[in-house]
Parts: C-alpha cells; structure tokens; sequence
C-alpha cells in the first residue's frame, strides 16, 4: 500500500490563515507586523525566492519592505542599510537573502541583524541559543517547518528514533537541535548521517522518522528505508527532463515512487517543505512583531512605575 502524503502545500494553507487572524488582531491593537527582504545581485533563484516570500506577506496582511541591490554593492553600504532597519520600529523582521555576491561575508552580514528580528534564525546569538535548548528562539525557518508538518500530520516526533540525513547549518544541524529539545516537537532520539558516513544505509533503516536534507537528487532509495518509516523530503533539486516542458523536472533527495511503497508516509517534492518554509517565515516575523512590542510597551511603563515607587 503506499504511503500517505504529507502535504507541505495543505498544512501551509491552515497555518497561512491562522497567520493572517493573528495579524489582523495585531492591526486592531495598532500594530502592523513588518518584514524587510533584502536581495543583493541578480541571482535567479534568489529572485524568485524572495518574491514568494514577499507575496505571502502581503497576502498575509504583513508590511512587506523590498530592497533590491546591485551585484557590486560595497560591504558598508549593505552594513549601512541593515543598521536602518534594525532602527527602524516598522520593520520588526529582516530577512538577508542568501548566498551574496563574492565580495560580501555573509558571516558578517547575518551578525548586522538584530537578533531580535533575524526571522531567518541565523544569527550566531540564536544559533547558539537553539544549542542551549532556548524554547522561545527563532530557529531557521525550513527545520522549523519540519517540525510542524511532522506535528500537524500526527506524527510527533517525541521518543522516537529520528535520523536526519544532512548537517548543514541551514537545515541539518539546526534541525536534529530542535528534536533534542525539551517539549513541542521535540524529546526525539536523534542520529545524524551525512556524506561520511560509513555504510549509510544501514543508519537510515533504523529510523522511524527519515528527514532528508541531502543535496543529491533522489538519493534515498526504498532500500535505506525502514518499513513503515515517515519519510520528509527537504531537497529540491532541478534535473534534466528533455519531455518537459521546461526542459527539467524538480525531485527530491528520495526517490519518491519507490520509497512511497516502504513508508508509511511521505512527503513530495514539489508541494512538501517548502511551502512550510515560507509560512514559517511569516510566522516569525508575527511573532518577532508581537515580542518588540511587548519589550517597548514596558520601556514606556517602566518610567510610571518609577514614579509611583517615588
């Protein structure tokens, strides 16, 4: 039998509309949530990325701020330009699209943002703070977005054996911290594999839950695959297809039609963890919204209070 579908598309859908009511109650209060993209150069993908993100946050009522740079942008100018929006009070997420052009360090690029509103969750301060356990860091968006289709489709990954293929900083790393956490789509037995490990196979049939972050187009075949296991698919990854269209077709890092007859569940490639990465983005940034005026409320408070004491 094959397995059921996780729909990335379906649970972003549900999430997307409690986002825009908590965004509406946020604007009876007086309070727009925003979000700044900043995209420097011309890369294609970064230009497509960024414009689904900033259409979702409109359609989701968000203050969307678009800045868009020329490829030879100068370090202090984008420096320069993320210190505004850190002051700014309108903007209460900046979202830095990656990779930048050669002569910009996205290290120091990503440490400019506040940390406070790095809905993107890359900033050392919160990397470091999802490594200590903190249950109320912004994690990056995709694992984040994991963590929530695994939950929404009934398969909390509290007390199993979860085995996360990938360790980048992006998704595999921060995605096996979020499992180890304490509480909400955590308390999960966690093993990461990646490119070095010596006899791949044989760890990804032990999991009960298979998240793939890869890079590799249809790694992961029905062999690697526990009976019954719950399989998310991270990877997008665009292959030759001459009978297309386009002329190529996106897959995963699983090979889909064969691992759908071992899983239990699964989730496609197109359709699966991206959209959750974008409603996970708009999510952050409510919340971001909602934790800065909260801090400025009692900043104004704290002087009455002052004077009551007095």
């Amino acid at each position: 039998m094959a397995a059921e579908l996780i729909s990335g598309t379906e649970i972003a859908r549900a999430l997307r509309a409690e986002i825009r009511e908590r965004v509406a109650a946020l604007k009876a209060r007086g309070l727009v949530p925003g979000l700044a993209t900043v995209l420097v150069g011309r890369n294609p993908a970064s230009e497509v990325y960024v414009r689904m993100k900033g259409k979702a946050a409109e359609e989701a009522g968000i203050y969307l701020r678009r800045i868009a740079l020329p490829e030879d942008t100068p370090e202090e100018e984008l420096l320069g330009l993320v210190a505004g929006l850190n002051a700014d009070p309108r903007i209460h997420g900046i979202l830095v699209q990656l990779p930048l052009p050669a002569q910009l360090r996205e290290r120091v690029a990503l440490e400019a943002v506040d940390p406070d509103k790095d809905v993107d969750g890359f900033h050392p301060l919160n990397v470091g703070r999802l490594a200590a356990g903190d249950p109320d860091v912004l994690a990056p968006c995709t694992p984040t977005g994991v963590i929530e289709m695994l939950l929404r489709a009934g398969y909390d990954p509290a007390g199993r054996h979860v085995v996360v293929v990938g360790r980048s900083n992006i998704v595999g790393r921060p995605m096996a911290l979020l499992l180890l956490r304490k509480g909400r789509g955590g308390d999960a037995t966690v093993t990461v594999a990646h490119s070095r490990t010596r006899d791949l196979a044989a760890v990804t049939r032990l999991a009960e839950i298979l998240i793939v972050a890869a890079g590799r187009p249809e790694f992961i075949r029905a062999n690697m695959v526990k009976p019954g296991a719950v399989v998310i698919d991270v990877g997008v990854n665009r292959v030759e297809d001459p009978g297309s269209e386009k002329g190529y077709r996106l897959v995963g890092d699983v090979a889909f039609a064969e691992v759908r007859e071992v899983a239990s569940a699964i989730s496609p490639v197109p359709g699966g963890v991206g959209p959750m990465t974008i409603a996970m983005l708009l999510q952050h940034t409510v919340v971001a919204a909602e934790r800065l005026w909260s801090a400025s409320a009692s900043s104004l408070e704290e002087p009455t209070r002052a004077a009551a004491r007095a």
